[in-house]
């Protein structure tokens, strides 16, 4: 984000060059689009061009095309420079912002099948959700304070969760490298040093996890919280579970600390990603296939977030990997799998 006030000239002058940019913001944004922002700010100092600086430093033919290329420094840019970051959203998740809150759903038990998928198969499930904290700039933009106060009040939160789910906070810069490990930890990647997120680091930063292992909690690192629940039994209906639970627990807490999660009408959650936006969550389950003939595993993941509820979302990963098992096995006495191969990509506004 803006270190120091530039000089720029015109928005005709200061338009960046998108010919290479195979990023969704490359690919949305217009010389008229910028013109509309350029002099835009929000009230905690995020220019336009702060938006769409990760997507120019992602230019070339390397770029992967899911990046969207663009990040909020707080939420008020999601209103400010709503007509583009809309578009980047609508694009990147294949669904319609509409005047209607997104749907809604936490009960575990309209999840169907994801406590059964073949343990020969199916290795291990993880189910991740980000959040932001009102009244805090996002950690692409917030200031050595805001992080501090942020760790500070997660803190207070994360001790009044361990009256039901034993844990510990620990800091990063405490990590020994046996924990670090154990926690599959690795420092800062060149693109979260260009965006900004590991700046001070690893200044208050911190992960919170619990006594049985079943919930991770990384504080202050690309999100505000980031809650992970992983299963080596593949059971992803419980690890949803444990997800639900904790996660609206951890809700309430921080809205009794005058804090709560950081939520707009047409989007549902938002945090500094345009990515993670909406009511859902990443699910990966990492399943074998060739066991018999080329042993290796494949990562199957949701990274769609907007446009179904939280089971929705959950039961097409279940669905998928309980596809593919069927594929492997069908593949494993030379049978046909075409007959399985879905017809067309699900369309999500239907």
């Amino acid at each position: 984000m803006s270190q120091f006030p530039l000089r720029r000239g015109s928005p005709d002058e200061e338009f960046p060059d998108l010919s290479r940019n195979h990023t969704w913001m490359g690919r949305i944004l217009t010389a008229a689009m910028y013109r509309r922002q350029f002099h835009r700010c929000t009230h905690s100092g995020v220019l336009f061009d702060d938006v769409i600086r990760p997507g120019l430093e992602e230019s070339g033919d390397w770029c992967s095309p899911a990046s969207v290329g663009c990040v909020a420094g707080d939420v008020e840019s999601y209103i400010l420079f709503c007509d583009f970051f809309d578009r980047v959203i609508e694009a990147h998740h294949g669904h319609k912002i509409t005047s209607q809150t997104p749907e809604s759903d936490f009960n575990c038990d309209n999840l169907k099948g994801g406590e059964d998928l073949d343990r020969s198969y199916a290795v291990r499930c993880e189910v991740s959700v980000v959040r932001g904290v009102e009244g805090f700039c996002f950690p692409t933009h917030c200031s050595r304070g805001e992080r501090r106060e942020l760790l500070t009040l997660s803190r207070r939160a994360l001790q009044r969760l361990e009256e039901d789910l034993p844990g510990r906070l620990l800091l990063l810069e405490d990590l020994t490298q046996d924990q670090q490990r154990e926690l599959d930890f690795d420092p800062p990647s060149d693109s979260q040093l260009r965006i900004g997120v590991a700046r001070d680091w690893p200044d208050a930063r911190g992960v919170w996890v619990s006594k049985d292992g079943s919930l991770v909690v990384w504080v202050n690192m690309e999100d505000h919280l980031r809650l992970v629940s992983t299963r080596d039994d593949a059971n992803i209906t419980e690890a949803f579970r444990c997800m639900c639970i904790n996660l609206q627990k951890l809700e309430d807490l921080c809205r009794e600390l005058k804090h709560p999660f950081t939520w707009k009408q047409q989007l549902g959650w938002v945090s500094s990603s345009p990515a993670d936006v909406g009511t859902g969550r990443p699910e990966e389950t990492e399943a074998l296939h060739g066991q018999h003939r080329f042993p290796s595993a494949v990562l199957c993941e949701q990274l769609v977030t907007f446009g179904l509820s939280e089971v929705g979302l959950t039961q097409l990963v279940v669905d998928g990997v309980k596809l593919l098992i069927a594929m492997e096995k069908r593949l494993e006495v030379n049978g046909d799998i075409e007959g399985l191969i879905p017809a067309q990509r699900v369309d999500l506004d239907d």
